[in-house]
């Protein structure tokens, strides 16, 4: 432990590395408040000038990109309500309505600590458990996968506003959405009308541009004269003493959720954000506040995607297995670098996985002070006249699907779920339950086929495993909870 200590330490006296850090830290804030790129694009359009550098140096750059662009999301979520990246979608739920009350640099402020909190703790974790860690994540098989994905959906429920049931509808319609393109064990075609640029199915960038940036273009048209009301710098400020007494508690709970899911290969920060929201709902005093400017709710959904960053690390460097989209840029970076991911890497090259977590730890500690500059600097978002900044909105989203595979279909994608979300909105329906149902359906389909190639097709087996039948349990609770211990008490005031 002590070696590893020192290996960490090695990074502040590495004034190349410390450079690159910081210069990778402002491209990684510039690309996660544009929409659409976000930390895997960033990851994917840096990794061939990494090829040059040294291992470490190399590895450190994709994994600063990685926790800054997961912050920075968090800055247009709250200024225009256009999550930078999908990690902040949860986000604007309570953050661009608390800007919306002139409290933007409040908002921002518990961002940037809540972020920060989030991504030291989970590399603290890392460091320590890292071993362990991996050893749990190795001890999922499908059953426990499918009824993770099981239980995320059922949280649904009481991510945002507009009512359990469009909110259910909407995650039902993102399962859909997950099965356009080939079946993964047939090779079917589904709902791809003869277009084979589908056959892998949908892109989750172009989807979520046109969901949260386009359709939120198209809401915003019909306010297009409307005054603009100027966020003074001096509101841009550190959480206040009140603030920390009501988010500490939301902020460390979010952190043990963030780093386990984020540990769980294939989840990541998205699904930890959407989840650390809804148990910040659920365990609130307040709950009344939630969709009108909860600083619980901006402090669980930043803590979570943050620590999920840190979590995602270890399947990918100990177990070979990437945790999220951003780490499989990176586990291509270990390859191409010589570093075999595996239990080996951590016997054999320990003072390079440490380095590359002390990395990981200055780049947090860089991007909670450049947040809170930086922070001034992007509140003037908000000055610009809507006629103005929509149109480069508009632009910088069509310039994000297109970046992804250089697609104009990804532009039609985007530029069809702008309707769409806009449809969605203009009834009722919350838009992110559609991109937590598309994340998760792939999720449930592969899983729950090959739970039944385990048992046979004996279905009912899955309740026979021990973790799955504990999440689908937790699912149970998150759909029917409220309903049953509302007719329990019912029948308990009745009976006395």
């Amino acid at each position: 432990m002590l070696d590893a200590l020192l290996a960490m330490g090695s990074v502040v006296f590495d004034p190349y590395l410390l450079l690159l850090i910081f210069l990778t830290t402002i491209v990684g804030v510039v690309i996660g408040v544009l929409p659409g790129l976000g930390a895997t694009t960033g990851a994917a359009l840096l990794l061939p000038f990494t090829l040059t550098m040294a291992p470490v140096h190399a590895i450190a750059v994709l994994a600063t990109i990685y926790v800054s662009a997961t912050f920075a999301g968090s800055i247009t979520a709250i200024l225009i309500n256009t999550p930078g990246t999908a990690a902040a979608a949860a986000t604007t739920f309570d953050g661009y309505p608390l800007a919306k009350r002139g409290e933007a640099g409040r908002a921002l402020g518990i961002a940037v600590v809540s972020s920060t909190v989030g991504g030291v703790f989970s590399v603290v974790v890392l460091c320590i458990c890292a071993p362990l860690l991996a050893r749990v994540a190795y001890e999922f098989r499908p059953p426990e996968y499918f009824a993770l994905a099981v239980f995320g959906l059922s949280m649904l429920a009481s991510i945002s506003a507009g009512g359990a049931v469009r909110n259910l509808i909407g995650g039902v319609f993102g399962v859909w959405l997950a099965t356009i393109g080939a079946e993964p064990t047939t090779g079917i075609e589904r709902f791809m009308f003869g277009n084979y640029e589908l056959y892998e199915g949908l892109s989750f960038v172009p989807v979520f541009i046109g969901l949260f940036a386009i359709s939120e273009l198209l809401v915003q048209s019909k306010h297009v004269n409307r005054a603009i009301v100027a966020v003074r710098l001096k509101a841009v400020m550190l959480p206040s003493r009140e603030d920390y007494r009501r988010i500490w508690k939301t902020v460390l709970r979010s952190c043990g959720i963030g780093t386990f899911i984020g540990v769980l290969p294939a989840e990541g920060a998205t699904v930890a954000s959407m989840i650390g929201y809804a148990e910040a709902r659920r365990w609130s005093k307040n709950k009344e506040e939630f969709g009108n400017g909860s600083v619980e709710g901006i402090a669980g959904a930043e803590a979570a995607n943050n620590s999920a960053t840190g979590g995602a690390m270890v399947p990918t460097m100990v177990l070979g297995i990437p945790g999220s989209g951003t780490t499989a840029v990176i586990l291509v970076g270990l390859l191409v670098h010589g570093l075999r991911p595996g239990p080996y890497l951590f016997t054999e090259q320990v003072d390079t996985v440490y380095q590359i977590f002390g990395a990981m730890l200055v780049a947090n500690l860089m991007f909670m002070a450049m947040g809170l500059y930086a922070a001034k600097l992007f509140a003037r978002l908000s000055l610009v006249p809507s006629k103005l900044l929509w149109p480069i909105v508009f632009a910088l989203s069509v310039i994000g699907a297109y970046a992804l595979h250089s697609s104009m279909l990804d532009v039609w994608i985007a530029l069809i779920f702008g309707v769409v979300g806009f449809l969605a909105r203009r009834h009722g329906f919350a838009v992110a339950p559609i991109a937590v149902g598309l994340i998760l359906g792939e999720m449930v389909e592969t899983n729950l086929q090959n739970s039944l190639k385990m048992f046979d097709g004996d279905w009912w087996l899955i309740f026979a495993q021990p973790l799955a039948a504990l999440f689908l349990f937790f699912a149970f609770l998150g759909l029917f909870g409220s309903a049953i211990f509302a007719w329990l008490r019912a029948r308990l005031w009745s009976s006395s």
